[in-house]
């Protein structure tokens, strides 16, 4: 009699588990974002995401994929707000409202300077997904586009160049974004503006602003 009852005991202690586990929310780590460790808390909708180069790194738009001709920067931030972050595996979802460019040079026959790197169009989407991938695209009917404006021997020249959307990654070990040789194509500017610009940046680490920049991980 006192097995059985143990055995009671112990199934109405399983029954009620079970019941507690059918109600308690999915943890912070079945979101695509999380802060503060894959298993930390989920990144919410709204929150204001944002990142700047890391450290050593400079942002480059070279008139070729492999090659080191065209305007190079030590400085550029971006900024985001989030949209939606679903359950992972999945893809989140931001609007990237802001992106500075600063400090910027070029080594571009006949140029002497560079008075500013700006990009237009905004605002962007950005999605995020589980796999690492990271698709950047405009409004419908736009493009991405960016207006560099150049200091040369014969006056200053805005090169005006555009892609129809950009491709990149996420970086677990340091969180970060990379973009590896996304071409823009010329869509305005004198000859002195190169007819095609390969975009290369590498910022991290991401960061919650909203949350005290606490980090953010991709799961």
């Amino acid at each position: 009699m006192r097995t059985r009852t143990r055995s009671v005991l112990a199934l109405a202690a399983a029954v009620a588990g079970l019941s507690v586990a059918a109600v308690t929310p999915a943890s912070a780590a079945d979101s695509v974002l999380t802060i503060n460790g894959a298993a930390g808390d989920a990144v919410a909708v709204g929150d204001v995401l944002s990142a700047s180069l890391a450290t050593g790194t400079t942002a480059t738009l070279y008139s070729s994929a492999t090659g080191t001709s065209g305007v190079k920067c030590a400085a550029s931030t971006f900024t985001a707000a989030v949209t939606d972050n679903p359950a992972a595996p999945g893809t989140a979802t931001e609007s990237v409202t802001a992106h500075t460019f600063g400090t910027c040079t070029s080594n571009v026959l006949g140029v002497t300077g560079v008075n500013s790197v700006t990009v237009n169009n905004l605002p962007y989407t950005t999605a995020v997904g589980s796999d690492g991938s990271v698709t950047v695209t405009p409004a419908a009917g736009s493009t991405v586009q960016t207006t560099v404006v150049l200091r040369t021997l014969l006056g200053t020249i805005n090169c005006v160049y555009q892609a129809p959307s950009l491709s990149g990654t996420t970086g677990a070990a340091d969180n970060s974004i990379n973009f590896t040789a996304q071409k823009f194509t010329k869509t305005s500017g004198s000859s002195l503006c190169f007819a095609n610009g390969f975009f290369t940046a590498k910022y991290a680490p991401v960061q919650d602003v909203t949350q005290g920049n606490a980090t953010v991980f991709v799961n």
